[in-house]
């Protein structure tokens, strides 16, 4: 039988109803991120010492429980509103082939967060989200960036015998100083945990510092999409040190946002309870972007 009335009270609920999920789950969202920028390169050894670790790139998050680079606690939350928004996964930088500095990674970019690329080792570390390891006997490592990561290892203090180079820095601490005649790298700081994807995954480590005696040895490189920063090469100098490894852009949204990017990114999803997960791993240029619509 046909319904030829209702009452007011029904009408009433429906009309809310209707309003209400016009708005219901619409932007800007609450979006948690993991931000990190590109590894420092490794130095290279000199013939008494091994060269500096890159240090690791930059790491911010907000994560809740969770913390930033640089002994910080998450960042603040961050509402993500409708339109195009920057994207930018940062490069590694490239070990030296000379004795002195290697080159610092690249910036990661999300929307208004820029995470700061990791400083090179060398003979004097460079600074950067973290920084470098040094070589030399009078260098110290450079200095991290607040809230993003630690400052990487000084040099020998001796000015005498060789030795191994400091570890450059990490998001979670300090690279480990140079030691004299020591026949074992100097370990990079550590990085820090997330489990922003639904595994728990360390990014952001320091690179090791060369060593003293195992010649011709080349540090690890930094592994890609960690931020990891290069090792140094072993002395006598016969190699060079390594590439730090790419960052990354991690971030989270409510399943029901609608997120489209440009043609130059290179990008996984994932579902991970009531948000999906949306992992950046490359992107073409400096000008890429997500659009929220």
């Amino acid at each position: 039988m046909a319904v030829t009335s209702m009452a007011n009270s029904s009408i009433r609920d429906f009309v809310k109803f209707r309003n209400m999920s016009t708005t219901f789950g619409a932007p800007p969202y609450s979006c948690e991120y993991v931000v990190v920028a590109g590894g420092g390169g490794g130095g290279k050894g000199s013939n008494l010492r091994g060269g500096g670790g890159g240090g690791a790139g930059g790491y911010r998050a907000n994560v809740v429980g969770e913390n930033s680079g640089g002994g910080a606690s998450a960042e603040s939350v961050f509402l993500l509103g409708r339109g195009t928004h920057t994207v930018t996964v940062g490069a590694g930088g490239a070990g030296a082939t000379t004795t002195g500095a290697a080159t610092n990674g690249n910036n990661s970019v999300f929307a208004l967060i820029t995470s700061t690329a990791g400083g090179g080792g060398g003979g004097t570390g460079a600074s950067g989200g973290s920084g470098g390891g040094s070589q030399s006997t009078t260098g110290a490592g450079g200095a991290g960036t607040a809230g993003q990561g630690f400052k990487g290892g000084d040099g020998l203090a001796d000015g005498g015998s060789g030795g191994s180079a400091g570890g450059g820095g990490g998001a979670g601490g300090a690279g480990a100083n140079g030691a004299v005649a020591s026949d074992g790298g100097r370990t990079g700081g550590v990085g820090v945990s997330s489990s922003i994807t639904g595994s728990a995954v360390t990014r952001a480590v320091g690179g090791l510092g060369g060593s003293y005696s195992n010649v011709g040895g080349v540090g690890a490189t930094g592994g890609a999409n960690t931020g990891t920063g290069g090792g140094g090469a072993n002395a006598p100098g016969s190699s060079n040190g390594a590439a730090g490894g790419s960052g990354v852009v991690i971030f989270s949204l409510p399943a029901q946002a609608f997120v489209t990017f440009s043609a130059g990114v290179t990008q996984t999803s994932a579902v991970v309870g009531s948000n999906r997960v949306y992992t950046v791993t490359a992107t073409s240029t400096t000008s890429e972007t997500v659009t929220i619509s």
